[in-house]
Protein backbone atom coordinates (compact mmCIF):
# COMPACT_ATOMS: atom_id res chain seq x y z
CA UNK A 1 0.00 0.00 0.00
CA UNK A 2 1.51 3.26 -1.09
CA UNK A 3 -0.16 6.64 -0.81
CA UNK A 4 0.80 8.99 -3.62
CA UNK A 5 1.90 12.55 -2.82
CA UNK A 6 -1.05 13.93 -4.79
CA UNK A 7 -3.70 11.34 -3.83
CA UNK A 8 -7.08 13.08 -3.65
CA UNK A 9 -9.41 12.69 -0.68
CA UNK A 10 -13.01 12.66 -1.94
CA UNK A 11 -15.52 13.42 0.83
CA UNK A 12 -19.03 12.53 -0.31
CA UNK A 13 -22.24 14.20 0.87
CA UNK A 14 -21.23 15.34 4.36
CA UNK A 15 -24.18 17.70 4.39
CA UNK A 16 -26.57 18.65 7.19
CA UNK A 17 -29.39 16.58 5.73
CA UNK A 18 -27.59 13.28 6.28
CA UNK A 19 -28.09 13.79 10.03
CA UNK A 20 -31.90 13.71 9.70
CA UNK A 21 -33.37 11.09 12.07
CA UNK A 22 -35.92 10.13 9.40
CA UNK A 23 -33.14 8.38 7.46
CA UNK A 24 -33.17 5.69 10.13
CA UNK A 25 -30.59 3.68 12.03
CA UNK A 26 -27.02 3.89 10.76
CA UNK A 27 -23.74 2.07 11.29
CA UNK A 28 -20.20 3.34 11.96
CA UNK A 29 -21.01 6.07 14.51
CA UNK A 30 -17.30 7.02 14.44
CA UNK A 31 -17.23 7.56 10.65
CA UNK A 32 -17.20 11.34 10.85
CA UNK A 33 -14.24 11.26 13.26
CA UNK A 34 -12.32 9.02 10.83
CA UNK A 35 -13.17 11.41 7.97
CA UNK A 36 -11.92 14.33 10.06
CA UNK A 37 -8.68 12.41 10.86
CA UNK A 38 -8.08 11.93 7.13
CA UNK A 39 -9.09 15.49 6.28
CA UNK A 40 -6.62 16.87 8.85
CA UNK A 41 -3.82 14.77 7.35
CA UNK A 42 -4.71 15.86 3.81
CA UNK A 43 -4.75 19.52 4.81
CA UNK A 44 -1.41 19.23 6.65
CA UNK A 45 0.24 17.44 3.72
CA UNK A 46 -1.20 19.73 1.05
CA UNK A 47 -2.84 16.87 -0.84
CA UNK A 48 -5.98 17.69 -2.84
CA UNK A 49 -9.33 17.57 -1.03
CA UNK A 50 -12.55 17.24 -3.02
CA UNK A 51 -15.91 17.92 -1.40
CA UNK A 52 -18.90 16.39 -3.16
CA UNK A 53 -22.28 18.01 -2.54
CA UNK A 54 -25.55 16.40 -3.59
CA UNK A 55 -28.18 18.74 -5.00
CA UNK A 56 -31.23 16.51 -5.26
CA UNK A 57 -33.86 16.81 -7.96
CA UNK A 58 -36.43 15.38 -5.54
CA UNK A 59 -38.29 17.84 -3.27
CA UNK A 60 -38.62 15.21 -0.50
CA UNK A 61 -34.86 14.60 -0.34
CA UNK A 62 -32.75 15.73 2.64
CA UNK A 63 -30.48 17.26 -0.05
CA UNK A 64 -33.16 19.31 -1.82
CA UNK A 65 -31.52 22.68 -2.63
CA UNK A 66 -34.45 24.70 -1.24
CA UNK A 67 -33.76 23.79 2.41
CA UNK A 68 -30.94 23.82 4.97
CA UNK A 69 -30.08 20.11 4.69
CA UNK A 70 -28.29 20.73 1.41
CA UNK A 71 -25.56 22.76 3.15
CA UNK A 72 -22.32 21.25 4.40
CA UNK A 73 -21.97 20.38 8.07
CA UNK A 74 -19.77 23.03 9.70
CA UNK A 75 -16.95 20.58 10.39
CA UNK A 76 -16.80 19.65 6.69
CA UNK A 77 -16.93 23.12 5.13
CA UNK A 78 -14.60 23.30 2.13
CA UNK A 79 -11.58 25.58 2.44
CA UNK A 80 -10.68 27.99 -0.35
CA UNK A 81 -8.04 25.74 -1.94
CA UNK A 82 -10.31 22.69 -1.94
CA UNK A 83 -12.48 21.52 -4.81
CA UNK A 84 -16.28 21.53 -4.78
CA UNK A 85 -18.10 19.08 -7.03
CA UNK A 86 -21.89 19.35 -7.14
CA UNK A 87 -23.87 16.35 -8.36
CA UNK A 88 -27.52 15.51 -8.91
CA UNK A 89 -27.20 11.70 -8.94
CA UNK A 90 -25.26 9.36 -6.64
CA UNK A 91 -22.20 9.06 -8.92
CA UNK A 92 -19.88 12.07 -8.47
CA UNK A 93 -18.47 11.52 -11.97
CA UNK A 94 -21.85 11.61 -13.77
CA UNK A 95 -22.52 14.96 -15.49
CA UNK A 96 -19.80 16.75 -13.46
CA UNK A 97 -16.31 17.99 -14.22
CA UNK A 98 -14.69 15.59 -11.72
CA UNK A 99 -12.92 13.29 -14.18
CA UNK A 100 -11.66 16.15 -16.36
CA UNK A 101 -10.30 18.05 -13.34
CA UNK A 102 -8.56 14.95 -11.97
CA UNK A 103 -6.98 14.21 -15.37
CA UNK A 104 -5.89 17.84 -15.78
CA UNK A 105 -4.28 17.78 -12.32
CA UNK A 106 -2.65 14.39 -13.12
CA UNK A 107 -4.23 12.77 -10.07
CA UNK A 108 -4.39 9.00 -10.38
CA UNK A 109 -5.18 7.88 -6.82
CA UNK A 110 -8.47 8.54 -5.03
CA UNK A 111 -9.40 7.91 -1.40
CA UNK A 112 -13.20 7.89 -1.06
CA UNK A 113 -15.08 8.49 2.20
CA UNK A 114 -18.56 9.67 3.14
CA UNK A 115 -22.12 8.56 2.77
CA UNK A 116 -24.00 6.47 1.94
CA UNK A 117 -21.77 3.43 1.48
CA UNK A 118 -24.24 1.60 -0.75
CA UNK A 119 -25.30 4.67 -2.68
CA UNK A 120 -23.04 7.60 -3.55
CA UNK A 121 -19.84 6.01 -2.18
CA UNK A 122 -20.30 2.75 -4.07
CA UNK A 123 -21.50 4.45 -7.25
CA UNK A 124 -18.58 6.88 -7.31
CA UNK A 125 -16.02 4.18 -6.44
CA UNK A 126 -17.30 1.89 -9.21
CA UNK A 127 -16.92 4.62 -11.80
CA UNK A 128 -13.50 5.62 -10.46
CA UNK A 129 -12.31 2.04 -10.77
CA UNK A 130 -13.83 1.65 -14.23
CA UNK A 131 -12.06 4.84 -15.35
CA UNK A 132 -8.71 3.40 -14.23
CA UNK A 133 -8.10 5.39 -11.05
CA UNK A 134 -6.30 3.66 -8.16
CA UNK A 135 -9.33 3.83 -5.87
CA UNK A 136 -9.38 3.21 -2.13
CA UNK A 137 -12.50 3.23 0.05
CA UNK A 138 -11.98 3.80 3.78
CA UNK A 139 -14.53 1.40 5.28
CA UNK A 140 -14.62 3.04 8.70
CA UNK A 141 -14.96 6.54 7.21
CA UNK A 142 -18.22 5.63 5.45
CA UNK A 143 -21.65 4.73 6.75
CA UNK A 144 -25.12 3.79 5.62
CA UNK A 145 -28.57 3.02 6.97
CA UNK A 146 -30.82 0.02 7.59
CA UNK A 147 -32.52 -1.00 4.34
CA UNK A 148 -35.03 -3.57 3.18
CA UNK A 149 -33.72 -5.66 0.31
CA UNK A 150 -35.52 -6.32 -2.97
CA UNK A 151 -37.21 -9.42 -1.54
CA UNK A 152 -38.58 -7.61 1.50
CA UNK A 153 -36.01 -8.81 4.01
CA UNK A 154 -34.90 -6.10 6.45
CA UNK A 155 -31.10 -5.68 6.45
CA UNK A 156 -29.08 -3.90 9.09
CA UNK A 157 -26.87 -0.98 8.18
CA UNK A 158 -23.91 -3.22 9.00
CA UNK A 159 -25.09 -5.82 6.47
CA UNK A 160 -25.77 -3.21 3.78
CA UNK A 161 -22.36 -1.61 4.44
CA UNK A 162 -20.56 -4.96 4.34
CA UNK A 163 -22.21 -6.07 1.11
CA UNK A 164 -21.47 -2.75 -0.57
CA UNK A 165 -17.80 -2.94 0.43
CA UNK A 166 -17.76 -6.55 -0.76
CA UNK A 167 -19.09 -5.42 -4.14
CA UNK A 168 -16.23 -2.92 -4.44
CA UNK A 169 -13.18 -4.67 -2.98
CA UNK A 170 -10.83 -6.22 -5.47
CA UNK A 171 -12.80 -5.26 -8.55
CA UNK A 172 -13.44 -1.51 -8.45
CA UNK A 173 -11.47 -0.44 -5.38
CA UNK A 174 -9.28 -1.49 -2.50
CA UNK A 175 -11.14 -1.36 0.80
CA UNK A 176 -8.95 -0.25 3.69
CA UNK A 177 -9.34 1.38 7.09
CA UNK A 178 -8.59 5.01 7.88
CA UNK A 179 -5.84 3.74 10.19
CA UNK A 180 -4.16 1.90 7.33
CA UNK A 181 -4.19 5.09 5.27
CA UNK A 182 -2.84 7.19 8.14
CA UNK A 183 -0.08 4.61 8.66
CA UNK A 184 1.23 4.91 5.08
CA UNK A 185 0.89 8.66 4.81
Amino acid sequence: MELQANAALIIIDQQKGILQPRLGRRNNPQAEERILDLLALWRRSGRPVIHVQHLSRSPDSVFWPEQSGVGFQERFLPQDSEWLIQKQVPDAFCATELEARLRQAVIGQLIIVGVATNNSVESTARTAGNLGFDTWVAEDACFTFDKTDYFGTPRSAEEVHGMSLGNLHGEYATVVSAGQILAVA
